[in-house]
């Protein structure tokens, strides 16, 4: 595949600024690049041409949704966009069958093709909210990794010995530990690393994490003798514990496609501290006004929960515009501001279609039976007692119906004082 069949669908390119410009521009916010001068030369040849680079992505699709975690990327890419570059998007359906084994302790279980191919389903539209898709392309790498035969396979494999597969430290650790290791997940970095070699990758971007991964793109190209990528490295987004990294499997994450309302409160429980991390790599605040923001922060001129209140509006602004993050704001400032709830409440994640009852064609929730699931209960009748005596407040309301519309994913539950909790419908996660 050339860079000109990966154009196809593209308008006129036009790369206007200097190649020494577009230098400055790209390595700005950016952990480490290998090497500049590969990629000042790329710049050179593409501007003389004016024949786009081709920026790479690979994203694994363990999980149906992209997170804030994942835009610190894409803005990246959307930024070479605006240069006048073009993205390839690699969804890896093929590789997510494995499961990339970085920073695990043991072998993550194989995912199913429908599995896959399901979490897989919504991506292109997600990566849309952020990228030009008059410069994107997007593939699942099983259209060229199915398509190998075995000799092809055992082709690939030669490129790479074990002891420089033991180098990572995921791999090393597990085998100084005597801990089991599939013959499988080795074949994860060198299957990213093809996916460079079909496309022809100028460009490779991801974070700390895949290194190993993206230098094996890089050396990998060499032997098939091609030009080797650069290896572009951005910082990794803390989660909303403001310790380990942004991930569905940790549950610390803010999707992008999650309800407005959804998305600002968990901007609120982020850490003070991460605030203007949280500004530089999910918003596109200029850097004045983030300057801004610190220099208040520190001298202490403002309330950090007036700064994140801002925060979480520039954040629900991007993904759902303004109109809604207001309303989220508004929401928010209803249920945990002026009903005094605490911004660390509790959640219980209830299952799906727990406590459901199907009412004249309309799905409602059965409080009692609710009441008693999330423990504030001990039976259904102790349940319609508490309802009775006016002692349950559903979203900051007394309520006395027995049976309630499912028309919410969330709902803050209290009895009496001492009891509350946000339960959250399982079908939401």
């Amino acid at each position: 595949m050339t860079n000109k069949e990966l154009c196809n669908k593209a308008t006129k390119v036009r790369i206007s600024k200097s190649p020494e410009e577009q230098l400055r521009i790209i390595k700005k916010g950016l952990l480490e690049m290998i090497n500049e001068e590969d990629l000042l030369k790329k710049l050179k040849k593409s501007y003389e041409e004016q024949t786009p680079l081709v920026v790479k992505l690979g994203l694994d699709p363990s999980a149906p949704d992209i997170h804030l975690g994942h835009t610190v990327v894409l803005r990246k890419i959307k930024q070479m966009q605006d240069l006048g570059h073009r993205a390839v998007i690699i969804i890896g359906d093929f590789t997510g069958r494995i499961g990339d084994p970085t920073g695990k302790t043991k072998g993550r279980k194989q995912m199913s093709e429908e599995e896959v191919r399901e979490n897989a389903r919504t991506y292109t539209e997600q990566v849309m909210k952020i990228l030009d898709p008059e410069k994107t392309e997007i593939h699942f790498n099983s259209e060229w990794l199915k398509r190998l035969n075995f000799e092809e396979v055992l082709g690939l494999a030669s490129k790479v010995t074990v002891a420089r597969l033991l180098e990572r430290d995921d791999f090393s650790n597990r085998y100084k530990k005597q801990q089991p290791i599939g013959l499988h997940e080795f074949f994860y970095p060198l299957m990213q690393a093809y996916d460079s070699v079909q496309i022809k990758a100028d460009i490779e971007l991801g974070g700390t994490d895949q290194t190993f991964n993206i230098l094996m793109g890089r050396a990998l190209q060499k032997d098939y003798g091609l030009e080797s990528q650069v290896a572009m490295f951005v910082p990794i987004l803390e989660g909303t514990d403001g310790i380990q990294k942004m991930s569905k499997s940790l549950g610390n994450y803010i999707g992008i496609d999650e309800a407005p309302e959804i998305m600002y409160r968990k901007v609120m429980t982020i850490p003070d501290e991460r605030i203007i991390r949280y500004f530089e790599l999910v918003t596109d605040l200029l850097p004045d006004e983030i300057e801004r923001f610190a220099l208040e922060l520190e001298n202490q001129e403002v309330n950090p929960r007036d700064v994140k209140m801002s925060l979480a509006c520039e954040i629900v602004s991007l993904y759902h515009g303004i109109d809604k993050a207001e309303k989220a704001e508004k929401y928010f400032q209803e249920m945990y501001q002026k009903k005094e709830i605490p911004d660390d409440i509790k959640e219980i994640v209830v299952k799906k279609g727990c406590c459901e009852i199907v009412e004249q064609d309309q799905v409602k929730i059965d409080l009692p039976a609710l009441l008693c699931e999330i423990g504030f209960a001990k039976s259904k009748s102790d349940a319609r007692r508490l309802l009775m005596q006016n002692a349950v407040k559903v979203d900051g309301e007394k309520e006395t119906k027995l049976f309630l519309p499912l028309q919410k994913k969330e709902w803050i539950i209290a009895v009496g004082k001492n009891k509350i909790v946000k339960v959250i419908c399982a079908s939401d996660r």
